[in-house]
């Protein structure tokens, strides 16, 4: 039975989560389609991706954000408000400019954007990190992943499907005022005051730049950096160029709205939330296997529609299992990040993990359209499938569940 604190927690992470999601699946879910439409080539929408850079150097911002704050308002709380306050202003901004006349404009009013994202989910996930006991993590993190494919589905569905009707001013204004609505949790919520005064204490005592050298010492991190590279890379790869796939065949912005946006992503939050109750019970490393197993073959039934099987129902089929596996092998891997971040350096921790992974997420989603350039989508599934099965391979031989269990108990010390 799951108590009322550990509800308000899960709530509060769930509204965190997915208000962060909704304008960065907008650029990354929505714009793709558009700018297909707009006879964009492939190999400009998988470099679409690199808006991301900032989050391959959340490490370098973490430390700040660790040790700086104003305790009345709540350490991370307070970051988490501001930054938040700030993506609706450049969304707004955003909206402002004319995609064709002023698209240079554009870009680095988006890039902003997506820095300021960076910068409130580093805030996040320390903010998660503190809040959530060691048993609690499975389904906490089932409700992030949860919370950030719910911000999907409206980032990416239903603002793709205004993007069609409303124009790109009114849907960016839209976009604006959702941020700003979903701030009411965390105004209500309330940080504890012990949890700063550790990091403080902490951070009196440790350069910031000591923390991140102490954080590559540790037995056995660089294996778990490496499966970090590795896992969710495939599904990185053949999830990007599915959108313009789709729109190759004719499909028109509101139809993969529907598809990738609404349906696929909805199934993905039912997804994480069943990872986050099967983790415990199956072990972190039982799961990353299983759940990897599912991706590998979940990718493969994108290569029955590059084969010619073109049925509305298979393309459904295909972006749901994608979706779902991905979910649930998320849901593990941001469990296991979360118990390898200390308490004390929670933000740096956490973000030195993310980085990893979000830097060679960035670099699989990059090279995504050069692939399909040259291979044809049939190659660039297969392929796909290829480097999902290797990531499971890598952690059924180095992944230590026993050196996970003693990181665990470290977070909470």
């Amino acid at each position: 039975m799951i108590s009322t604190k550990s509800l308000q927690k899960l709530g509060l992470l769930g509204s965190l989560y997915m208000s962060q999601f909704i304008p960065t699946m907008f650029l990354f879910q929505a714009l793709p389609v558009f700018m297909r439409q707009q006879g964009v080539s492939r190999q400009a929408i998988g470099l679409l991706s690199l808006l991301l850079l900032p989050s391959m150097l959340n490490f370098l911002w973490a430390p700040l954000l660790d040790r700086y704050s104003f305790t009345t308002v709540g350490h991370y709380r307070f970051w988490i408000i501001c930054f938040q306050l700030l993506i609706a202003c450049t969304t707004v901004a955003g909206g402002l400019l004319d995609i064709q006349h002023n698209f240079t404009g554009l870009v680095i009013c988006l890039f902003v954007m997506c820095f300021f994202c960076c910068l409130q989910n580093i805030a996040t996930d320390a903010l998660a990190v503190g809040l959530l006991d060691v048993n609690e993590r499975g389904l906490g993190n089932g409700v992030q992943i949860g919370g950030s494919y719910l911000g999907a589905v409206i980032g990416g569905g239903l603002m793709l499907s205004l993007l069609n009707y409303w124009g790109w001013k009114a849907t960016m204004f839209t976009l604006g005022l959702l941020v700003v609505m979903a701030l009411l949790p965390i105004l209500l919520h309330k940080e504890r005051r012990r949890n700063h005064q550790a990091r403080s204490e902490s951070q009196r005592s440790t350069l910031a730049w000591k923390n991140l050298v102490q954080f590559f010492r540790r037995p056995g991190i660089w294996r778990w950096l490496l499966i970090l590279v590795l896992y969710l890379k495939g599904s990185a790869i053949a999830s990007t160029m599915y959108r313009p796939f789709l729109v190759d065949m004719g499909l028109s912005l509101a139809d993969i709205g529907l598809l990738l946006g609404v349906v696929s992503y909805s199934t993905g939050v039912l997804a994480a939330l069943i990872a986050g109750l099967l983790i415990n019970p199956l072990g972190r490393k039982r799961s990353l296997i299983l759940f990897g197993l599912l991706q590998a073959v979940a990718i493969a039934i994108y290569l029955l529609p590059a084969f010619g099987v073109k049925s509305l129902p298979i393309l459904y089929l295909a972006a749901i299992a994608v979706q779902f596996s991905t979910s649930m092998a998320s849901t593990t891997i941001s469990t296991i990040m979360m118990d390898k971040s200390k308490l004390e350096t929670a933000g740096t921790d956490y973000s030195i993990q993310g980085s990893v992974a979000s830097f060679s997420g960035i670099a699989a989603a990059a090279i995504s359209g050069v692939i399909a350039e040259a291979l044809g989508y049939r190659g660039v599934f297969a392929i796909s499938v290829a480097i999902a099965v290797l990531g499971v391979a890598i952690i059924a031989i180095a992944f230590d569940d026993t050196r996970n269990t003693q990181d665990s108990a470290l977070t909470t010390q």
